[in-house]
């Protein structure tokens, strides 16, 4: 006799128990059919408890044939790979319903007045927001984000930067308009596709923005008082991965300690991890949704990287078995595009090289929730340079800082001097305000917290778009 724990070999995301058919009220198991057929699949078990129990059903077959015709009645499009069959669990009578994923999303719940497409977050069933939709109704097609066809014409844009690192990095030429049609960026009719756009010099899409901030502690603050560096990056895809490293190089030290051959460097952050981690955001985000932008979030003991867009198939990342996870590309194409130029490899091994670039004791920590993918890395010496006193273990350490260092005396002069410049122009950035006092970046944001806590200046308006007031 079967138990039903030999029977649950899936994860949670694709199983699911109620207790009885509910046929009053059938939305409560409907959306859940709805949600598995937009997904990978899955089985609902009839006669379970929520916790798991096994309580029975008392009429099996009628049960069954309620739950045909509310699927029959209440699904659309109609269900072809479903498979209802009764079972004799811990000596009792229930039925599983066992639900392929379909081939034509979405597939929606229609009744009560109400018609919605589910899709699995985890262990629930959940409406699917438009970007989640609009990512179904491309799949019901066949087809993905970066394959469609764009109102911009390839004449209208250059392909400076992707023309010269494709030489550099293969040491053949781009033929035009020959090879973007083949690496699917342009399509028959003159017309870019969403990749092609992605990859021009003088990118239109909006939302291929990284946000970039080295906050000053553990935790976010005001962009111009509690941020050490910022800057904002929209440009074509190989741009946004290189302006991205060199931010993060620039705002992170390598320590050194010496051996008997030399010395050898220990960076708060190693830099393959971080170019993986990058390009797993760039190649893997959600396009669709609009508004959105990476965010690139340096801490004093941390570095955090979160793109738009959970996993493909709906499950959560943390779930899973990290070295086993399958490989699901969102925009196949724009992987495509990464693998030829060398940027990343085919096999979809990005986040076992992350893993691999770090000590067991000091693991990144993968995160998605339906509308975000985090990746957070660890500084390798944030123990180190917290010690007290600032130490270092040894005396023959030493540390090669890519921030900018300056010192931080507080003089009259000094204050003048920063009031002068925002009261010439109030929209001033860290950078334009350290090249206008002297100041390192790194200063400027020390200063100008100070100033604020001073109630001498006051952060009007967005952190981005905002401006400073200066006290009379």
């Amino acid at each position: 006799m079967a138990t039903l724990t030999q029977l649950l070999i899936a994860e949670a995301t694709e199983y699911e128990f109620k207790s009885d058919v509910e046929a009053n009220r059938p939305r409560s198991w409907l959306k859940t059919v709805s949600a598995f057929a937009n997904g990978v699949g899955g089985s609902i078990y009839f006669g379970v408890s929520d916790d798991g129990r096994v309580t029975g059903l008392k009429s099996p077959q009628q049960d069954a044939a309620k739950v045909s015709e509310l699927i029959r009645a209440r699904i659309e499009p109609a269900l072809k790979d479903i498979v209802l069959e009764p079972l004799h669990v811990d000596g009792k009578d229930i039925l599983r319903l066992q639900v392929s994923g379909g081939g034509h999303p979405p597939y929606y719940y229609t009744g009560d007045g109400n018609k919605a497409a589910y899709y699995r977050i985890g262990n629930e069933s959940a409406v699917a927001p438009a970007a989640v939709l609009n990512e179904l109704l491309l799949k019901g097609l066949h087809q993905t984000f970066d394959a469609i066809e764009t109102k911009y014409r390839f004449t209208d844009y250059s392909y400076t930067l992707f023309e010269a690192t494709y030489k550099e990095k293969t040491g053949g030429s781009v033929e035009k308009p020959r090879d973007y049609r083949s690496f699917g960026m342009l399509s028959d009719h003159d017309a870019l596709t969403f990749v092609g756009a992605l990859f021009a010099d003088q990118c239109p899409i909006y939302q291929s923005r990284v946000f970039c901030t080295r906050w000053n502690g553990l935790k976010k603050g005001g962009l111009y008082i509690d941020a050490l560096d910022s800057d904002e990056f929209q440009s074509n895809a190989i741009s946004l991965l290189t302006d991205s490293l060199k931010f993060v190089r620039h705002n992170s030290s390598v320590k050194w300690k010496k051996t008997g051959s030399g010395r050898v460097e220990l960076p708060d952050y190693p830099l393959e991890a971080v170019h993986e981690a990058l390009v797993n955001a760039l190649v893997h985000r959600n396009y669709m949704i609009r508004g959105s932008e990476i965010h690139v979030d340096m801490y004093d003991d941390r570095l955090e990287i979160v793109s738009p867009g959970g996993m493909p198939d709906g499950k959560r990342i943390q779930d899973l078995d990290i070295h086993d996870v399958p490989s699901i590309r969102r925009n196949p194409i724009l992987c495509d595009i990464f693998s030829r130029l060398k940027l990343m490899e085919r096999r979809g091994s990005g986040l076992r090289k992350i893993i691999d670039q770090y000590p067991a004791d000091a693991a990144p920590v993968f995160r998605s929730t339906e509308q975000t993918f985090v990746v957070t890395l660890k500084n390798l010496n944030y123990e180190k340079t917290s010690m007290p006193n600032g130490s270092n273990h040894g005396t023959d350490n030493g540390t090669d800082n890519g921030m900018d260092n300056g010192t931080d005396g507080d003089t009259g002069t000094d204050t003048a001097k920063f009031l002068s410049a925002l009261r010439g122009d109030p929209t001033l950035t860290h950078r334009k305000l350290a090249a206008a006092t002297g100041f390192s970046v790194r200063t400027v944001a020390r200063k100008l917290k100070g100033l604020s806590d001073a109630g001498l200046i006051r952060r009007a308006g967005s952190d981005r778009s905002g401006y400073w007031e200066v006290a009379d």
